[in-house]
């Protein structure tokens, strides 16, 4: 009997998802799975990175700056501080819809592990760390005439604007030592002080929630989410979620928005999240995220035969929210652009074939909505799967299978980013989880390629 995993195509790497465990990878500069998808933009952010590692070299162009006394280290943050930018928390709401698989942003602060006023205590888990900025600029020729709050957006560029226009309103950020309207243009020689403690960003609770990190350094985090783990409190979730153990496990996130999270996934989705450690390290894999040198691949188990599928090698539809059914998502021609690859396609049997999938982009339930779209659904998928999961020739034990898998047979099995400080590119990778790899046994038992 053939072996029920020969590819239809270069399967390389679902054999190296399904190793025993999750896998870091340090790429080669500008490289990526996603390289030789003619269809698919895979942009690099290492400019980015470059000019941010400057930025932290040389903190203002006036004069020295008494470094922030902060726990850990803060480096970064994407170049969204123009005129253009409004709070990060309204670049959540803008980008929250864009994802199935993905989404969710946040904003920057400025750390340096060499001025701290600890006493060397390591954070306490489940215990929020103070933050403390404390930072002086002095204005220097160039800068003369400007705005005190066009100058404070350009020199404290860890902040958003609209976080630089409370502390002046507060007196948290001063002008040569008192309060003064934002409205007022600076001379040179003028002095700036920005003096404040960033808060909780939100009220969500520490819980001491087991997490899988597969990969971690200073600024980084990737955690390998559990089927059944809601990402973000939310209505009827309030506890249990991610970001509640994030807050527990890593009390020094408390002022990020939602702990550091960069995107989502669904509930019942399994697989690689993207979590930055600090404000300027979320920022700039937020901007990643929408450049699109953040890519992710899936895995998923699909009711489609292979030739079928691939036909389908790169789905071209929008979608937008169903008008009558709120809490799901369809193909309408009045929704956002969304692109989805399938990569491989592997025949578990006749009907049903593992599938490696791309997002080009990450619009809500995209995957899930795109395969179901083509009659071909994600085997355990209630919502857009229905009684389509249920092909022709299925033993009774394959049926039932099919019938008691509890969610979507979906996995999040590589992520790969540009690291946001060394400029490197960043590949993880993690095994199918054990429920899924039961359900392809399964479905392949007997099952001989001709």
């Amino acid at each position: 009997m053939k072996s029920a995993y020969k590819t239809v195509s270069d399967f390389a790497m679902y054999e190296s998802a399904m190793n025993n465990d999750a896998m870091t990878t340090k790429l080669p500069k500008n490289k990526s799975l996603d390289a030789d998808l003619s269809t698919s933009e895979v942009l690099t952010a290492q400019e980015l990175s470059a000019q941010k590692l400057a930025m932290k070299a040389l903190p203002t162009k006036g004069s020295p700056v008494q470094k922030s006394t902060m726990p850990n280290e803060l480096l970064e943050e994407n170049e969204l501080l123009d005129d253009n930018e409004s709070a990060l928390d309204e670049q959540i709401q803008d980008i929250s819809d864009d994802d199935d698989e993905l989404d969710e942003l946040m904003d920057g602060d400025v750390i340096d592990d060499e001025d701290e006023e600890s006493d060397g205590a390591a954070p306490v888990a489940g215990q929020a760390v103070p933050v403390i900025i404390d930072v002086t600029h002095t204005v220097i020729e160039d800068e003369a005439g400007l705005r005190i709050d066009k100058l404070a957006s350009k020199i404290f560029t860890d902040f958003s604007r609209v976080q630089l226009q409370g502390w002046i309103g507060d007196g948290s950020l001063l002008y040569n030592g008192s309060v003064q309207k934002p409205k007022i243009r600076v001379k040179a020689g003028d002095i700036l002080h920005l003096s404040t403690t960033l808060e909780q960003h939100s009220e969500d609770q520490p819980e001491n929630i087991n997490i899988d990190v597969v990969y971690e350094d200073d600024d980084v985090l990737v955690i390998n989410k559990p089927v059944g783990m809601v990402v973000h409190p939310g209505a009827g979730n309030q506890t249990g979620t991610l970001v509640n153990a994030l807050l527990y496990h890593y009390p020094q996130q408390h002022h990020l928005p939602r702990a550091g999270l960069v995107h989502r996934i669904d509930k019942d989705t399994s697989g690689l999240l993207l979590i930055g450690k600090t404000k300027p390290a979320q920022m700039a894999l937020m901007e990643q995220l929408k450049d699109k040198s953040v890519y992710r691949h899936y895995q998923c188990v699909v009711a489609g035969d292979a030739a079928s599928l691939l036909r389908h090698r790169r789905i071209d539809a929008p979608i937008g929210r169903h008008r009558n059914q709120r809490t799901k998502m369809t193909v309408m021609t009045a929704g956002r652009e969304a692109v989805t690859h399938l990569l491989t396609v592997t025949p578990l049997n006749d009907n049903y074939c593992l599938v490696d999938v791309s997002l080009e982009t990450g619009r809500t339930h995209q995957i899930r909505v795109h395969l179901s779209h083509i009659t071909y659904p994600i085997v355990g998928d209630r919502v857009y799967g229905g009684r389509r999961q249920l092909r022709a020739g299925l033993t009774e034990v394959q049926r039932q299978a099919i019938n008691n898998f509890p969610r979507q047979a979906l996995h999040a099995y590589t992520l790969g980013f540009v690291h946001p400080t060394t400029g490197e590119d960043i590949e993880v990778t993690t095994p199918i989880p054990e429920d899924m790899q039961q359900l392809m046994a399964v479905l392949s038992d007997g099952y001989d390629e001709e």
